[in-house]
């Protein structure tokens, strides 16, 4: 449509180009600073709340913490270091403590991963990803096959330890399609460690699609987190814990 001689937007105005075009130019990248603001704003509404501080009775990440864990993978002993750093990342508007995971079969180095976890205001421990990869005999980086963040490419975090869990509670840890897409299931709440006749030892289920046949348990204990991780079903891997170290 043509504009009016002698209106605003007749292009046949002196200066229409040079004023007016701008002032439109204006108003466009506005609009899109205001529509790239809200995404932001609407990612970072989304985990309101949440907090590097994880609490949570069955899953403490209490920075300065070292776990300890001795067991066997992939037919060889294995050695499994995991530190709770002081360290926070912010992923998608949630702020993350970061956790180191240091894997040695055989006294070498085969895998480092780093996770990222924050905790609700319910007190649900949410899983926002990983950055982990495999190492050769000489150090090098061979796969990083399992590597996630939230919010990238379509990645979202997962619950990873309920606040308050129940027998038959179940629900998706984390998800990356084709790359990370592990499910938990709560199968037992009991007592085997004092004082007497107290809930303190949670045990889980763990599953994936992409590794069908496979199933994993976990056993956490209140106060400590994980105590021990099994293969029920698929390759013989086994991680207990053997010591637990505070620091400051």
């Amino acid at each position: 449509m043509n504009a009016a001689p002698g209106s605003r937007f007749d292009e046949r105005r002196p200066g229409y180009h040079k004023t007016g075009m701008r002032k439109l130019l204006v108003v466009a990248v506005a609009v899109a600073a205001a529509a790239a603001s809200a995404g932001n704003t609407g990612a970072a509404s989304r985990y309101r709340g949440f907090t590097a501080h994880v609490d949570n009775q069955w899953f403490p990440l209490l920075p300065g913490t070292r776990y300890l864990y001795t067991g066997v993978k992939d037919g060889k002993p294995s050695r499994d270091v995991v530190t709770v750093t002081h360290q926070t990342k912010t992923i998608a508007g949630a702020p993350c403590v970061v956790v180191q995971d240091r894997l040695y079969l055989r006294g070498r180095l085969a895998e480092r991963t780093t996770d990222w976890y924050s905790q609700d205001a319910r007190g649900n421990v949410w899983y926002f990803g990983e950055n982990t990869a495999e190492l050769d005999a000489h150090g090098r980086v061979t796969n990083t096959e399992g590597t996630w963040t939230t919010g990238v490419n379509g990645a979202t975090p997962g619950i990873y330890m309920p606040a308050a869990p129940h027998v038959g509670q179940a629900g998706r840890q984390e998800y990356y399609k084709g790359h990370a897409e592990d499910y938990y299931k709560v199968i037992g709440l009991f007592g085997t460690v004092s004082p007497s006749g107290t809930t303190n030892t949670l045990l889980t289920q763990e599953t994936t699609p992409l590794e069908p046949g496979t199933v994993d348990h976990k056993m956490y204990v209140r106060g400590i987190g994980t105590v021990l991780e099994q293969t029920e079903k698929g390759p013989n891997e086994r991680n207990e814990l053997v010591s637990v170290t505070r620091g400051a």
